[in-house]
C-alpha cells in the first residue's frame, strides 16, 4: 500500500498545492515540530494531511499512527471526510460526543491509521483503554488556540500526557498570538505563517447599517429580502438568539435553519446538510460556525451581534471570500452601537435598505430523510437507483446526497418531492423497509 499526491489531488479535484500547503509539507520534512498559521479556508487540512502520510510507515497500518485533535465534532467530520476522499485505503475513525461511544470502540477493535477527534471523547477513550498509544507517532493539533478557548486544555494536556512514543507535534490555527502552554514540550518548532494583517482580503467586502429599532429583527429579515437568494450565514452570540432570530424568520417566511452546539448530532448535521444541499440558503447560527465548516460559495456573512473580538470578526468572516470566490460581510448595528475599534473606519461602507422589499424565492430543492446509511451497506448509488426506478425521478431531480454511517440526507427537486415520497412509501431499499420522509 502506498500513495501517489498526483493522485490524491485528482481524487480530491484539486490541481495543484497552494503556496501555504507546499510549504508545510517543507517544513514537516526538516523540522520535528511545526506551527502553521493560516486563514481559515485555505486548505490547513491538507497541509497537515499530507505530511501525516510523509510519516506512515505502510507495512504497519494495521496500527494508530497519527492522532489529530480537533475542537469540534464538525472538523472531525471534515477531515475524516477528506481523508477518506484522499482514495489512500488507509482507515481514518472519528471519535467525537453526540453518538453512543460503542460505535466508535466497534471501529477500534481494528486499530485505524489514523484516528481524529475532539478532546473530550479522545481523553474519554484513553481512560477506558479503547486506544493503541504506543504507536503514536505524530500528532497534529487543529484549530489549537480554539480547543483552549473551549476550555479543553486540561483534556489536551491529558491526552498529549497519554502518548508515549510521540516524536512529531503539528499545531494549526487561524490566529496569531495565542499562548504556548507548558504541556506542548515543543522542540524549537519551525512557526510557518501565512496570515496579513488586515481583516479585511481584496475579494471581501465590509458593510454595515444601522437598525431603525433595538431589535434588529425587522432590519434582518429586509436585508436578506434584498440580498435575495445567496447562501447566507447570520451570526449571534447567543444559543437563544440563534433559535429566536430563526423563528422570527420562519415567521416572516424566510426559510432556514439554526445551528449551535446544545443540537443533538442528527439535528446538526441535517441542519448544514441542507444549507450544503441548497434545501435553505440562510443559516443562523453562533460562533460554532465560525470554523470548521467546509461549504463553498456563502456568499453574505451577516454579523446580527457584534462580535466580541477581532479574532471572533476574523472568524466569522473567513466562512465567505475563500480561495477564488468573492463574498460581502455585513454588520447590522442598533440605534446606540458603534462600530468597534478594529475596524478601519474608511474600509467599510454604509448602506441602507430599499424602502420596500420581496421575499427571496423558495429554494429549489428539498431535503430527504433515509433511514439507513453506511453500516446498513446502504450507499450513494444505491439511493439515486432507487429513487430513479421506485420514485420516477430523473438524474436532474436528485441532488446532493450525505450518506452517515445509521442513515443519509438527499437533496430532490422541490416541486418532484411529493410525488417521489407517494412512489416509494410501500418499496423496499435493498430489500429492507426504510423510512425515508422530508427531513425535519
Amino acid at each position: 500500500m502506498s500513495y501517489s499526491i498526483d493522485t490524491i489531488l485528482g481524487n480530491l479535484k484539486i490541481e495543484a498545492l497552494n503556496e501555504m500547503q507546499q510549504a508545510s509539507i517543507a517544513a514537516n520534512k526538516a523540522h520535528k515540530d511545526v506551527i502553521l498559521l493560516s486563514a481559515t479556508g485555505s486548505g490547513k487540512t491538507l497541509a497537515f494531511l499530507l505530511p501525516i502520510l510523509e510519516r506512515m510507515d505502510f507495512a504497519k497500518t494495521n496500527t494508530t499512527q497519527s492522532l489529530i485533535v480537533v475542537p469540534t465534532r464538525e472538523l472531525a467530520l471534515q477531515i475524516e471526510q477528506v481523508f477518506r476522499s484522499m482514495g489512500t485505503g488507509l482507515k481514518i475513525t472519528a471519535c467525537y460526543g453526540g453518538h453512543k461511544r460503542e460505535i466508535e470502540e466497534n471501529s477500534l477493535t481494528h486499530p485505524p491509521a489514523v484516528i481524529v477527534g475532539t478532546p473530550g471523547r479522545l481523553g474519554d477513550h484513553i481512560r477506558r483503554g479503547s486506544l493503541t498509544l504506543d504507536t503514536i507517532h505524530t500528532l497534529v493539533l487543529d484549530e489549537f488556540d480554539k480547543s483552549l478557548e473551549l476550555g479543553f486544555q486540561d483534556e489536551v494536556a491529558f491526552i498529549i500526557g497519554s502518548l508515549p512514543n510521540l516524536t512529531k507535534k503539528l499545531l494549526t490555527s487561524a490566529t496569531e498570538g495565542f499562548e504556548m502552554p507548558d504541556f506542548l514540550n515543543l522542540e524549537d518548532p519551525e512557526r510557518v505563517s501565512f496570515l496579513t494583517d488586515d481583516v479585511e482580503t481584496e475579494s471581501l467586502t465590509l458593510q454595515y447599517l444601522i437598525s431603525d429599532d433595538k431589535d434588529k429583527a425587522d432590519t434582518l429579515f429586509r436585508l436578506i429580502c434584498a440580498k435575495g437568494d445567496k447562501l447566507t450565514i447570520v451570526f449571534c452570540n447567543h444559543r437563544d438568539a440563534v433559535e429566536r432570530t430563526s423563528n422570527i424568520l420562519h415567521e416572516k417566511g424566510i426559510i432556514n435553519e439554526f445551528y449551535h452546539g446544545a443540537m443533538e448530532q442528527r439535528e446538526r448535521e441535517a441542519a448544514l446538510g441542507k444549507f450544503r444541499n441548497g434545501t435553505v440558503n440562510v443559516l443562523v447560527t453562533t460562533d460554532l460556525a465560525s470554523r470548521g465548516l467546509d461549504i463553498p460559495y456563502i456568499r453574505f456573512i451577516i454579523h446580527y451581534h457584534l462580535p466580541h473580538t477581532e479574532d471572533v470578526f476574523t472568524h466569522r468572516n473567513g466562512r465567505t471570500a475563500r480561495m477564488e470566490a468573492s463574498g460581502t460581510s455585513i454588520i447590522i448595528l442598533s440605534p446606540e452601537e458603534t462600530l468597534p475599534e478594529y475596524i478601519d473606519k474608511n474600509k467599510i461602507e454604509k448602506i441602507t435598505l430599499p424602502d420596500t422589499v420581496e421575499l427571496p424565492a423558495k429554494p429549489d430543492w428539498v431535503t430527504l430523510y433515509v433511514d439507513a446509511g453506511k453500516k446498513d451497506k446502504v450507499n450513494k448509488v444505491d439511493i439515486v437507483g432507487f429513487l430513479a426506478q421506485k420514485g420516477e425521478l430523473k438524474k436532474e431531480d436528485i441532488g446532493l446526497i450525505e450518506v452517515k454511517d445509521y442513515f443519509a440526507f438527499v437533496a430532490v427537486r422541490r416541486g418532484k418531492a411529493a410525488h417521489a415520497l407517494h412512489m416509494i412509501k410501500n418499496e423496499r431499499l435493498k430489500n429492507k423497509n426504510v423510512l425515508i420522509e422530508v427531513a425535519k
